[in-house]
């Protein structure tokens, strides 16, 4: 299986869990993903950049100054932008973030669902395919290019 393979696999898993979409942002270094795979709405991806809210937006900043994770609304009361409730006006319900490696090179997931919120299991579940993500993604810039076209395609 090859390391894109291995990826998607790992995507495919982590879309059953957040039928209303997830942003993964991939080693982030000088605040820029080396690799970003959403499945948000396009509505809600075109309104997010559109008012430039990754400026502003209290998960990005919980992920790149923390690993481990949050619940979206316990971030609420540091949203003076209105980031959060304007992703709930939008459909993202359940909204939680998962942060792991070194703050040189972080890699964040934003995930959401409707329905009840994320059991335990499916916390773990995703937190464990985030992981799985961050090691097959690390050194990217090392692998071939068609590696690297692959693994931005998915």
């Amino acid at each position: 299986m090859t390391k894109a393979d291995s990826v998607s696999e790992r995507l495919a898993r982590l879309r059953a869990l957040c039928d209303s979409g997830f942003a993964l942002a991939a080693h982030i270094r000088y605040t820029r993903p080396t690799i970003l795979y959403r499945t948000y709405d396009q509505v809600w991806i075109d309104h997010y950049s559109e008012r430039g809210f990754m400026l502003s937006d209290p998960v990005v900043h919980w992920g790149l100054t923390h690993t481990g994770a949050v619940n979206w609304a316990d971030l609420a009361d540091q949203d003076p932008q209105g980031v959060i409730s304007d992703a709930l006006a939008h459909g993202l319900h359940n909204g939680w973030t998962y942060a792991v490696g070194p703050q040189t090179s972080r890699t964040i997931a934003g995930i959401t669902k409707t329905g009840p919120d994320f059991t335990v299991a499916e916390r773990a579940e995703i937190s464990q395919i985030v992981n799985e993500v961050h090691d097959l993604t690390e050194g990217f810039e090392s692998v071939s290019p068609e590696t690297q076209a692959a693994l931005l395609a998915l």
